[in-house]
């Protein structure tokens, strides 16, 4: 899932719950995570929204939001932003574990 400025609240409103990983070319821990993050959104497919949003591309969102650094995890269900992010670089089982957190929301 690709998120933009255009289509990323629609996506928060539906009440799924929402994985957003906030990215740059230019960053190299957000590439180094970027497998990680496709493989998680294939995990939780059908239980839970993963993408990504390109912070070049794209500054409304993370403007709103205070996005000072990337990579971050930012992580909304019932269209509400969750009490907890996951900030810089992470491995698969720390995400993992902040999604079902989010599920037991």
């Amino acid at each position: 899932m690709t998120f933009t400025d255009e289509n990323v609240r629609e996506i928060i409103a539906s009440g799924q719950p929402v994985v957003i990983d906030f990215w740059a070319t230019w960053c190299g821990p957000c590439m180094a995570m970027a497998p990680v993050i496709d493989e998680l959104a294939k995990e939780y497919e059908g239980r839970v929204v993963i993408g990504k949003y390109n912070t070049e591309d794209n500054t409304e969102f993370c403007t709103e939001n205070r996005v000072m650094g990337i990579p971050l995890l930012l992580f909304f269900k019932d269209g509400k932003k969750a009490p907890f992010r996951l900030a810089g670089a992470q491995k698969a089982d720390a995400i993992r574990q902040k999604i079902e957190e989010l599920l037991a929301l």
